[in-house]
């Protein structure tokens, strides 16, 4: 966890119950939009001991899918408009989702729109594949994400 909060109290909301699943999704290669986002929601912030689920950054809703074009889009919601951790948000997002879908899919995330300040320049961070590998060389920021993806304080 970070000092100096950016924003040193977010509203936190109740996780909402798993839904339970018996039969393959991927058996046909198509891709369920909850099926995602359980597999996402448990992510946690890189400021606060909460999922993105909890302080809302990220829901049900903001997955769409297209199976005709291959095409999967993952808006999230940064808790303020000048959030410095959208960026890290992002790259948590891509690495957890890295080997999860067939591999014709193409995955773009985006804060949602009007959602931050710097809006156009993250997402073109966040979709760039040199940026984000270049970002994930960084040993500092691959430990934070990494922490962010395998905490079990949740």
């Amino acid at each position: 966890m970070t000092l100096g909060l950016i924003n040193a109290n977010p509203v936190v909301h109740a996780k909402k119950e798993r839904v339970a699943r018996t039969e393959d999704l991927h058996g046909d290669d198509a891709v369920d939009p909850l099926e995602i986002y359980d597999f996402v929601r448990d992510i946690r912030d890189p400021e606060h001991p909460y999922s993105l689920e909890q302080l809302s950054v990220l829901s049900e809703e903001s997955i769409t899918v297209d199976d005709k074009l291959g095409r999967i889009l993952i808006t999230f919601t940064p808790t303020i408009q000048h959030c410095s951790m959208a960026t890290v948000i992002g790259l948590c997002l891509r690495v957890k989702l890295k080997h999860y879908f067939p591999p014709h899919y193409k995955v773009d995330i985006k804060v949602s729109p009007g959602s931050h300040a710097n809006e156009e320049s993250v997402n073109k961070q966040l979709n760039d594949k040199e940026r984000v590998a270049a970002a994930l060389e960084n040993p500092n920021l691959r430990q934070l994400v990494d922490e962010c993806l395998y905490s079990n304080e949740l």
